[in-house]
């Protein structure tokens, strides 16, 4: 066997479009531009690139995108001061935080002070804790990318057995809610978790983001089972590859993700429509109180 690898360039391209056509129709009937600002605190260079990424993907979809770059060593109050001109400006839809912050800036206190109807990061305690009850208003970006793709390759995850390896609260937990909410049997595993090949070759879905290169190698998998590799590590030489052995592992798996260009490119695409969907709300595009789990 060797399994299908799931293309998520392209199935970002195609949303991508999808959502293009939406934004058109709300200019041409609204008059109305999604706003997606992108608060950058410091000169980090990865941090920068991922800045960059997302004001060129909303350019590329027509989302007007402000970017607000600070100092490093800028007094937290001044960020949340920034915020909060956000959050009261009409014409900003969606409002980001890029992370990680400075040690002196409280990241919990900077991430819940952006507006619940602007978190298009999802990263609010508002929006983490709804993920219990099988509802949010913005879901978290990658841990959506992830849900997108199994959805556009009809993988059926009622009923099925579902390990995610990786416990943070960005990734790991978040889907692992996400798709208990779709009645998967799911497992968490992390750093601390004895025999984890145990865990994980009972898995039908295996959801990798644990930041550790080469973990899961192919006797740890199931035959047949779908990988997903969010994992993103760059190498001494390099290369950059995810938390999966992949050669190695798509000889047993049926369908896998690979790194780069697998949940990469999903996790900016769920940005653009978490800033588009807030848009829409904004002139009564759907149920203004509606979980968009399953949009």
């Amino acid at each position: 066997m060797t399994a299908r690898i799931i293309d998520g360039k392209a199935v970002a391209k195609k949303l991508r479009a999808e959502y293009h056509g939406r934004l058109e129709h709300l200019v041409a009937e609204h008059g109305l531009t999604p706003g997606l600002a992108v608060i950058l605190v410091g000169s980090n260079p990865a941090s920068r690139l991922y800045v960059n990424n997302k004001v060129k993907a909303c350019a590329e979809v027509g989302i007007r995108s402000e970017r607000i770059e600070m100092p490093v060593d800028v007094a937290e109050d001044l960020v949340l001061a920034e915020i909060d001109r956000l959050n009261a400006d009409p014409t900003v839809h969606g409002i980001l935080v890029q992370l990680p912050l400075p040690p002196h800036i409280e990241i919990r206190r900077v991430l819940e002070r952006i507006s619940i109807t602007k978190d298009v990061d999802g990263f609010h305690l508002y929006n983490v804790g709804s993920l219990l009850a099988g509802s949010t208003i913005f879901p978290p970006c990658t841990p959506y990318g992830v849900q997108k793709l199994l959805e556009h390759e009809n993988v059926q995850i009622a009923g099925r057995n579902v390990v995610v390896v990786g416990a943070s609260n960005i990734v790991g937990k978040p889907v692992a809610m996400m798709l208990m909410a779709q009645d998967a049997t799911v497992a968490i595993c992390h750093k601390m978790t004895r025999d984890l090949a145990m865990f994980t070759l009972m898995a039908d879905i295996l959801v990798v983001a644990a930041g550790v290169p080469n973990l899961i190698v192919p006797q740890m998998v199931r035959t047949g089972a779908v990988v997903i590799d969010v994992g993103i590590n760059r190498l001494t030489d390099g290369r950059v590859v995810g938390d999966v052995d992949f050669e190695g592992v798509r000889k047993k798996a049926s369908l896998i993700t690979p790194v780069p260009g697998g949940v990469g490119p999903m996790t900016i695409t769920m940005l653009l429509y978490n800033t588009l969907r807030s848009a829409e709300r904004t002139v009564g595009i759907g149920d203004p109180t509606e979980a968009l789990l399953s949009a």
